[in-house]
């Protein structure tokens, strides 16, 4: 298909029938039939539902660059702070620069980007004008589909606007006719993308049949969400109360949190009380591309089969990261960002051979780290103790530390992954895009900015409370693996200032490497003087990765325009982003 969004309405609406060819292990998704379709079979019941499938399955980027996954690892957590690149310098160095914040508009996994998300937003303008043209479906089902296609269409112009600021909107009105439509990027997203999710909030039911499908409270929640990157505190105050409150999962069980924090990132408990909306995968489907794709390169190096994947040691998480664990003797976290200072930086294996004797910090750490972060000594999943430099490609480039989350078990090899493609890494796990502990803190958020600190701080423990449950901690030999400390915050908040950073690093903690710190900083106005300080305390050890890096203020809080859309559409149509 034609790269770029100048895409003609016929061939994607056959296109996004045509191309679904997967079923999932725990949602709505059906093997449909392939090959080109008519318009009486397009706007069957089947057909417009075939589509609205096509819509859906983009959210796993498939066929387009790994980067463009829905977890964002290199757009929001690597950009963000929380992980690099990892592996070595020569393996996908396309990655280099953009880590680096030296992005230019030529790079291909940029243009990938870009153009997975309009390809799903051309199929949910497709879904919609078949809807609406159709006339096999009852109003009832019209009426959800559509709004389906709609949250789905204002996820992929959220995911732009976070990514490129300003880009072009296109929806089910504009008319290709025969030619190819050119439209700027000079409109604000944001009140197109409000309107997506409020007309989804207000038409889909509270609760769908199965398993994938955006609710009503979905909706609700990236609503909610978008208002709070435009700081409108009141009214995402307002729609997360009714989200908390309501907000039920497609079983029409009340969202909550999971008991067990590492559950959360398990594919045996997708689709749980805490997932408000989520990605689905599958396997043995003859395509591994329908997995977790966008992952597979994100485990530990050469493993083995005493580990997963066996492959490739990218998404390394950061010194800076793993520092950020540190508590105090209180079991609250170091909220004056003293965390990577020579007392408080965690013990770590850096240039120690795995052959070699190590101990690992005996210091108060919160228990998320080892949920989050592989670690030499610290038991990986249900694999081994992670062996530390043996599992690294390169300490120099990477540091020592290996991704944990969203990685599957020893016990769940070839049940929960496909093993039919070049490593054994492609897993059927959801991503989700947005669970019930970051919706209540993003509704502290807008507490603390609306004065209310005392429900803030509420919402804060609640997500510290589960962390703090000892039967959910890392355990080896019947003990803890680590010295963990953690408690909730027991003197009230008085002081905005206080509790916003309260918030704000319990974000950074309860939600790291899922794709959202780049996001945060950038909307909370502070990723220059973050980023800058991450960039120098990471190239103390990794100076061949980060040297002379910088964030530049007004420029790299954004993607640059890919060069290859304003050659198709001319640079009187799209606007660079400045600085590029």
């Amino acid at each position: 298909m034609k790269t770029g969004i100048n895409i003609r309405k016929t061939l994607i609406a056959t296109m996004a029938v045509a191309s679904i060819t997967f079923s999932c292990k725990d949602s709505f998704l059906e093997v449909l039939p392939t090959g080109s379709l008519g318009e009486a079979q397009l706007t069957s019941a089947a057909g417009v539902e075939g589509t609205l499938l096509g819509a859906y399955s983009m959210m796993l980027a498939k066929g387009y660059t790994q980067v463009a996954g829905p977890n964002n690892w290199v757009f929001g957590s690597i950009l963000g702070g929380d992980a690099n690149k990892g592996t070595d310098p020569g393996d996908f160095s396309t990655i280099n620069p953009i880590q680096r914040y030296e992005s230019n508009s030529t790079i291909g996994d940029i243009n990938g980007t870009w153009n997975a998300k309009y390809e799903g937003i051309s199929r949910c303008n497709a879904t919609i004008r078949l809807a609406t043209k159709s006339t096999a479906l009852s109003d009832a089902d019209k009426k959800r589909i559509i709004g389906e296609a709609r949250f789905i269409r204002g996820y992929f112009y959220f995911e732009l606007k976070k990514l490129f600021n300003n880009t072009p909107y296109i929806d089910e009105t504009t008319d290709y006719g025969s030619g190819v439509e050119k439209v700027t990027n000079k409109a604000d997203l944001w009140p197109k993308i409000e309107a997506d999710f409020k007309f989804a909030y207000d038409n889909l039911p509270e609760t769908q049949g199965a398993a994938g499908r955006a609710n009503k409270w979905a909706a609700a929640s990236m609503l909610g969400k978008s208002y709070l990157f435009q700081k409108k505190y009141t009214e995402a105050k307002g729609i997360f109360d009714l989200v908390i409150a309501n907000g039920k999962t497609t079983n029409g069980k009340k969202y909550g949190l999971v008991a067990q924090y590492a559950q959360i990132f398990n594919a045996a408990n997708d689709n749980n009380e805490e997932s408000i909306f989520a990605t689905q995968s599958s396997m043995n489907t003859g395509d591994v591309q329908n997995s977790n794709a966008y992952d597979v390169l994100n485990y530990p190096y050469n493993t083995g089969a005493d580990g997963p994947g066996n492959c490739c040691g990218f998404f390394a998480p950061s010194f800076d990261l793993v520092n950020s664990f540190r508590t105090d003797a209180n079991g609250l976290p170091l909220l004056d960002n003293s965390y990577n200072s020579a007392t408080n930086a965690v013990k770590h294996d850096y240039g120690v051979e795995s052959k070699d004797a190590f101990t690992p910090d005996a210091g108060n750490l919160d228990p998320r780290l080892d949920h989050s972060v592989g670690r030499r000594g610290i038991p990986y999943l249900d694999w081994r103790d992670h062996p530390g430099k043996d599992w690294i490609r390169s300490q120099p480039y990477s540091g020592p530390y290996s991704t944990k989350k969203y990685v599957y078990y020893k016990s769940q090899e070839n049940t929960l992954t496909d093993g039919s493609g070049w490593t054994r890494g492609y897993s059927v796990m959801n991503y989700t895009i947005i669970r019930f502990a970051d919706v209540l803190l993003l509704a502290a958020e807008a507490e603390v900015e609306v004065g209310s600190l005392a429900k803030a701080q509420e919402y804060v423990n609640m997500v510290r409370a589960r962390a703090a449950n000892k039967a959910s901690w890392v355990t080896k030999n019947g003990n803890p693996a680590a010295n963990y400390v953690i408690s909730t915050y027991n003197t009230p908040w008085t002081d905005k200032a206080v509790a916003r950073a309260a918030v704000r690093f319990e974000r950074r903690l309860e939600l790291s490497g899922e794709g959202h710190r780049f996001f945060d900083l950038v909307r909370w106005g502070i990723a220059e003087p973050t980023l800058n300080a991450y960039l120098a305390n990471e190239s103390k050890l990794l100076s061949t990765m980060f040297g002379g890096a910088k964030f530049t203020a007004g420029k790299s809080e954004y993607l640059p325009i890919p060069q290859n859309q304003i050659d198709i559409q001319g640079k009187d149509i799209l606007t660079q982003n400045p600085g590029y």
